[in-house]
């Protein structure tokens, strides 16, 4: 059984050929294999469902058009991945984000029914966390995210954001530590060091 958010394979690599060709239905097809993961990065980034669900179009319609360049056979999702994590962090960075300040961010919870107090604890930990991510500069949050979230390598990292890895490297350290700072009274210092 195929998840959502896995490569596919020769499946993959068969739908995106025949999105290629001009095929919608196809590339429709691993879109929706993906949005959920796309708009994942994306909300992790900007903070707001809104502006999460135009950066996650925005990274599928570039996609899209860039299908010629792709390299069929790679995964599809880590590339699409890095679109919108780049356009997540153009978003963050630009003047009208600054100008409206960035939006609080609202992390769904889990399905399950934990019991009220496991829900009301489960619940602050998640709003002590949003705050603490929310906290950091884009360009720390970002790496973060497609670290700690995506589980990306740091080479991956560096070719999506543009950056040596060594500057991934120094932007994770950098934002671990203000996260440990952040988190310190609630969780200790050591959680935040495992990944």
């Amino acid at each position: 059984v195929r998840t959502e958010g896995t490569d596919l394979g020769p499946d993959e690599t068969f739908l995106l050929a025949r999105a290629r060709q001009g095929d919608l239905a196809a590339f429709d097809t691993v879109v929706r294999l993906y949005q959920r993961r796309v708009y994942g990065v994306a909300l992790r980034i900007v903070r707001a469902h809104d502006v999460a669900d135009d950066v996650a179009q925005e990274a599928f319609v570039r996609a899209w058009r860039s299908l010629d360049r792709f390299e069929l056979g790679r995964p599809f999702g880590p590339w699409v991945c890095r679109i919108a994590a780049n356009l997540a962090v153009n978003h963050v960075r630009s003047p009208r984000a600054r100008e409206e300040g960035l939006p609080e961010g609202h992390a769904e919870t889990r399905g399950s029914d934990p019991g009220p107090l496991a829900a009301v604890l489960d619940a602050e930990a998640k709003r002590v966390l949003d705050d603490a991510v929310s906290g950091l500069p884009a360009e720390q949050r970002a790496v973060f995210v497609l670290r700690a979230v995506e589980e990306m390598s740091y080479a991956e990292i560096a070719d999506a954001l543009d950056i040596s890895p060594g500057t991934v490297m120094s932007r994770l350290f950098r934002a671990r530590e203000r996260l440990a700072r952040a988190l310190g009274p609630y969780l200790g210092t050591a959680a935040l060091r495992r990944k």
